[in-house]
């Protein structure tokens, strides 16, 4: 059994460079109107930091209506999601700039006492976006994947309600930031975890959800900006040793190619999706999650998203949020450290579950 799974990554440029308007407002209301037209709904994760340096400083007019799309999104059914890259936590705007704070570009691994101080922050800017006080995201995407070390921010994430990670991807590996993600290659569709995010462990408290990818030869990605050489050869600040490892990364013979609807043609998505199909008739019984990434930046062609959603119908595979999946998430457990039969925005609250992070 399939359910698709759509996350649209809310956010402008890594380096702070573009508009809300064009590169999160707009595309954002194209897919919304395409997702209500086929009666399906996708996961938002915000990028809270970003949003809400941009707030204090002024920088972008277009706050106020990004703001009221995030409550409209969600008063629609749209699941809101956390989304954090923590570089933007204490970034300073000047004369048109950003400067980012690359010292905490990964969550994990900072101290605990400042993971839970920039959770706490993002959640409170949540809670403050979709007017309601006692919200908790039931899902969690790490800025730029990275979720390893896992055991500190997942226990604080933990105590903010969050269950479902969707950062990992198979195959996935980033030298310089020590992100390893090739172990996932042995796991299924999804599992339980405890400490580490790619080591499944059945009484674990969280899920995890991958993005869905499949290892393909390196020649098969066709473009240097989904392997992201501008972003490794471009940046001037890098050092020599860290452009080589980003190298590394992609100079192996096969690597992840991530479901990506917002960059990918209609023939890619539908060709990855059939083989999907194939898999699944021959063990029909078996729950498969397929998690598709998109950024809302990246959106160029919305004709393709609608036929991809045409197709998915035609195929008889479900749209859904993980907020829709998780009962389904729960009966694959096959021992659940008491977390609750279903999870909804009312009940799914920090308060309610009792978690056993070791």
């Amino acid at each position: 059994m399939i359910d698709c799974i759509f996350t649209l990554d809310y956010e402008i440029y890594g380096n702070g460079s573009g508009a809300l308007k064009g590169l999160v407002h707009e595309p954002t209301e194209k897919l919304r109107e395409i997702f209500q037209k086929w009666n399906a709904r996708f996961v938002v994760f915000v990028e809270v930091a970003e949003l809400e340096q941009i707030e204090k400083y002024g920088a972008d007019p277009e706050i106020g209506a990004v703001k009221r799309q995030l409550l409209e999104l969600y008063q629609s059914g749209f699941e809101i999601g956390l989304h954090l890259h923590p570089q933007w936590c204490n970034a300073s705007y000047s004369q048109g700039r950003w400067s980012l704070d690359l010292s905490e570009y990964n969550l994990c691994t900072l101290p605990p006492t400042r993971i839970s101080e920039i959770v706490r922050h993002a959640v409170d800017y949540l809670r403050s976006a979709v007017d309601q006080p006692d919200f908790s995201p039931l899902s969690f995407r790490a800025g730029n994947w990275l979720f390893q070390p896992t055991r500190a921010a997942a226990t604080v994430l933990a105590q903010h309600g969050i269950r479902i990670d969707s950062s990992v991807f198979k195959g996935g590996l980033q030298r310089n930031n020590t992100l390893d993600y090739r172990p996932a290659l042995r796991n299924g569709d999804y599992w339980f975890f405890n400490s580490d995010a790619t080591e499944p462990d059945p009484r674990g408290p969280w899920v995890e959800v991958p993005i869905y990818t499949e290892m393909v030869p390196f020649w098969r990605m066709p473009t240097s900006r989904r392997l992201g050489f501008g972003n490794a050869f471009g940046a001037t600040s890098q050092s020599t040793a860290k452009k080589l490892n980003r190298l590394r990364d992609f100079m192996r013979f096969r690597y992840p190619l991530k479901l990506d609807f917002t960059r990918m043609t209609l023939n890619e998505l539908t060709s990855m999706m059939d083989r999907v199909v194939r898999r699944d008739r021959q063990e029909p019984v078996r729950y498969r999650p397929i998690v598709v990434i998109g950024h809302t930046k990246d959106l160029v062609h919305p004709r393709t998203v609608s036929d991809f959603l045409s197709f998915l119908q035609a195929n008889g595979i479900t749209v859904t949020t993980f907020e829709g999946a998780y009962q389904k998430l729960l009966q694959g457990q096959t021992q659940v450290n008491s977390l609750p039969a279903v999870a909804t925005r009312q009940n799914v609250k920090a308060d309610t579950l009792q978690l056993n992070l070791k």
